[in-house]
């Protein structure tokens, strides 16, 4: 299953959810094969799909503009020494450039191969790059927090996921206060909503290039992660 996790604006937390719900999938899925993933099942990959600004954890060797630059192949990106498998994307503008946006698509199918779930972490905008994830996408994550302009920004995104025929599993309602208006957003969008609340441990989780499960897992936003999971899981299996 190829996962867009997208919204629109940037800085609402797409990469930090993409990440998370990674290692959550991962997990459900040993708990389903016995505590293991198989070579014909092996978990999910995260690929960092933001090609002028990339967020994700970074490494030595091929990277996705190489990838896309015809320079390497999808699977010799991917890194898999970390907590979470991810195809890393490069950081600088030349590599950008030689970037062929077309071939996203053919590098999604080629992962899906090996992975159950090829998560992209999409860039913000409403660009080609925002578009071509959704258009690959079998699903997607809508990731907001509950400012307006955020807001905005992503029912812009749910309008051009509904052009390009994407399904949309959830809306994560980034930063949720105590209080948050999940039943106002299932309404705006047209999707169930996950609230994840504000936390410090997640953000801090993140900076180091680990999963809240790994470094907290008995933090509050831990619970609202492993019911995001919970939901693409189920969406997966439709």
């Amino acid at each position: 299953m190829i996962l867009a996790v997208t919204g629109g604006k940037g800085g609402v937390g797409k990469s930090t959810i993409a990440y998370n719900l990674a290692a959550e999938l991962d997990a459900l899925e040993r708990a389903d094969s016995g505590n293991s993933l198989t070579n014909t099942n092996a978990g999910s990959v995260v690929v960092d799909g933001d090609l002028g600004m990339a967020d994700l954890p970074s490494s030595h060797g091929p990277d996705l503009h190489d990838v896309l630059a015809d320079r390497a192949d999808p699977h010799e990106a991917v890194r898999g020494d970390g907590p979470v498998t991810l195809v890393p994307c490069g950081r600088t503008l030349a590599g950008a450039r030689s970037a062929d946006l077309q071939a996203l698509t053919d590098v999604f199918a080629a992962l899906e191969r090996t992975y159950r779930w090829v998560i992209v972490d999409s860039p913000a905008g409403m660009h080609a790059d925002v578009g071509l994830p959704l258009a690959a996408a079998d699903t997607a994550v809508l990731v907001t927090t509950p400012e307006d302009a955020a807001l905005a920004d992503a029912l812009r995104v749910r309008a051009l996921a509904r052009e390009l025929d994407a399904g949309l599993c959830r809306v994560a309602l980034n930063r949720a206060g105590p209080n948050p208006a999940t039943e106002a957003v299932v309404d705006r969008f047209g999707a169930p909503a996950v609230a994840i609340p504000e936390s410090e441990p997640l953000a801090t989780a993140q900076t180091h290039g680990q999963p809240i499960r790994e470094t907290a897992p008995e933090a509050p936003v831990h619970d609202s992660l492993e019911a995001l999971a919970d939901a693409v899981y189920s969406c997966s299996s439709v």
